[in-house]
């Protein structure tokens, strides 16, 4: 709930089966959680439960004759058996194939000779799928995502062409890309137990080595009605969506789900950094990242404090960061902070910047300790907190004008852990940070032994004679 830039620099990775929604939906989602206005009630949803156990909210908006269905997993990238990265975006990837009663790439077709537009998505704790159409057309999404939430037919005819999809995906979004690369390397060592240290994409040797039964095991596991949520934003009637879902979602039969245990992280007692060259880097970075609570683990209750501190750190170029490291010194290209508070478990609270040419990274590295210095030793001001304060709220003007992006709020929030409830409640919680809740957040969190640094360097030039 930081501005858009520094809530995707932040976020835990997402992997879409089609290219647009990583642009689209991300960015639109992401402006939008960065606030919502301060009201007793934002969105106003409604909500329901079916006798399956499937969640379901309802937003209403009439201002154009759209609506976005999304279904959402409570299963991720962290819910993978051991040694079987992967095989969540893998999953992800399959549900576009053929059911019991539709061939493969029906289910696509149907969406597109309807004008409507479809994707999905995977992120260490959740997988999503979602389709926005016009209103007449809803009974026919629920039919389609009702029929493949439980019959799937996987082959090896199907499975195999797939994986060397997703492997191709792995090529070009990470072999290729030297920052990914690092940002692999970081969190893998800012995790050493949990699994949110391994790519959300997996390894591509673990990929490799799926076999059908992992994929039917998997499907068998999470996806269920009572571990999915409904969410269906627009232009609809809450009787109406409730009525439909009975229809296609209610014969779905529940099953049993295992609970989320996840392995915890050891305490960290020492930083750790990792420094990575390739001869494809032609910008340098840096990055720092800090363990930190979330809305649902750790010491919970400096979440909303840390996300008025991340404005007023990295909120847009009027904050420290950029105006103390870019503006005034003239030492880095671009500079910022992110805090990322949607995570089930313990998430991260960071730093970044670009050196402009000829300025070493130690330099830059100094001025931002000397920052992290000064907030832990005189923390902010009541200025800066009314202002910050004011610019995540004013920021919420915007959540309604999308259909897509409140029905993205509240999976996410579902899916992670959080309520209906906490999400209406946000803006009061963030206009009720004080001065002293952030320093005490800052003092928490700002740790270095709890820290982890990512230098992307270019490759080093060999001497000539």
């Amino acid at each position: 709930m930081v501005s858009v830039l520094k809530w995707v620099s932040g976020m835990k990775p997402e992997y879409s089966s089609r290219s647009w929604v990583a642009g689209l939906l991300l960015s639109l989602s992401v402006f939008i959680l960065s606030g919502v206005p301060v009201l007793a009630q934002v969105f106003d949803p409604t909500s329901f439960e079916l006798d399956n156990g499937l969640q379901i909210v309802v937003i209403e908006n009439h201002r154009a004759p759209v609506v976005t269905h999304m279904v959402w997993y409570r299963a991720g990238a962290a819910d993978e058996p051991a040694g079987k990265s992967g095989i969540a975006h893998y999953f992800e990837h399959l549900m576009f194939k053929g059911t019991k009663t539709r061939a493969p790439g029906e289910f696509s077709q149907i969406v597109a000779g309807l004008g409507g537009r479809e994707n999905a998505f995977t992120s260490q704790d959740y997988t999503g799928y979602f389709q926005t159409v016009a209103p007449r057309h809803l009974e026919t999404m629920m039919e389609l995502e009702a029929d493949r939430m439980t019959g799937l037919v996987l082959t090896d005819d199907i499975i195999e062409p797939e994986r060397k999809v997703v492997l191709e995906e792995r090529r070009s979004r990470t072999e290729n890309n030297p920052s990914s690369l690092l940002s692999e390397q970081v969190a893998a060592a800012t995790y050493l137990n949990h699994p949110y240290r391994l790519p959300v994409i997996g390894w591509a040797h673990e990929i490799e080595a799926l076999s059908r039964a992992d994929l039917e095991t998997f499907y068998q596991t999470w996806y269920r009605p009572n571990n999915a949520i409904l969410v269906v934003s627009g232009d609809v009637d809450p009787q109406e969506v409730l009525r439909l879902a009975r229809k296609h979602y209610g014969p779905v039969a529940a099953g049993e789900v295992p609970a989320r245990i996840r392995p915890t992280e050891p305490p960290q007692r020492a930083p750790r950094e990792v420094v990575m060259r390739d001869d494809r880097v032609e910008q340098p970075s840096w990055s720092r990242r800090y363990l930190a609570p979330s809305y649902t683990a750790g010491e919970t209750e400096h979440a909303y404090a840390l996300e008025v501190l991340a404005e007023i750190i990295g909120g847009g170029t009027t904050a420290r960061i950029y105006k103390s490291i870019v503006v005034e010194a003239s030492l880095a290209a671009s500079a910022g902070a992110w805090y990322s508070p949607g995570s089930l478990d313990l998430t991260t609270f960071g730093f970044w910047f670009s050196p402009r040419p000829g300025v070493e990274i130690s330099d830059i590295e100094t001025a931002i300790d000397a920052q992290i210095a000064m907030i832990l030793t005189d923390g902010v001001s009541a200025d800066e907190l009314t202002r910050a304060q004011r610019r995540l709220i004013d920021s919420a003007i915007f959540a309604r004008d999308s259909v897509a992006g409140p029905a993205r709020i509240f999976g996410a929030a579902l899916a992670s852990g959080q309520s209906a409830k906490d999400v209406e409640a946000w803006p009061g919680r963030i206009q009720s940070v004080t001065v002293e809740q952030i320093n005490a957040a800052a003092k928490a969190v700002f740790n270095v032994n709890r820290s982890t640094t990512g230098i992307l360097l270019p490759a080093k030039q060999e001497n000539k004679s």
